[in-house]
């Protein structure tokens, strides 16, 4: 079974100028092709363009998407045998196992509690000043 590796590149936004080229459609395609000449001559087969949405920052806080056009390319993996086989990838070692030493020591829950006065609060927004709130561990989980 033949194997592929493949190659995504982005497709040009300017087109390129040169002898006898004129408007902006033919120096785009200018471009492109040029872009996919360097792409042969390493090898690698044009397969097609897709146009897949990008998540960018806009400002401090925002973001937006935004899409990119990408050209797609191919070309057989090297690694084959005589025999028209592509070898088996070697195998990893397993890992070791990690013998434990000790039990870890058990989880005990936190409880929170809220004692906050019936009525409106001060103002909307800030904290009420009248609420106290406390943690607590429980403890009887501990000994057990």
């Amino acid at each position: 079974m033949q194997r592929y590796e493949y190659k995504v590149v982005p497709a040009p936004r300017r087109g390129k100028k040169g002898k006898g080229i004129k408007g902006t459609e033919a120096q785009f395609a200018n471009a492109l092709s040029h872009l996919m000449n360097e792409a042969a001559a390493e090898g690698w087969e044009y397969q097609r363009t897709d146009s897949l949405p990008c998540e960018e920052r806009q400002g401090l806080t925002g973001r937006t998407t935004v899409f990119q056009n990408m050209l797609v390319f191919r070309r057989p993996v090297e690694a084959e045998t005589a025999a028209g086989q592509t070898p088996e990838p070697a195998a990893l070692p397993a890992p070791e196992p990690v013998a434990r030493t000790e039990e870890p020591a058990p989880v005990t829950p936190l409880t929170l509690s809220v004692d906050a006065p019936e009525g409106p609060s001060p103002s909307i927004g800030a904290p009420d000043p009248r609420v106290a709130a406390t943690l607590t561990r429980d403890r009887s989980v501990a000994a057990e």
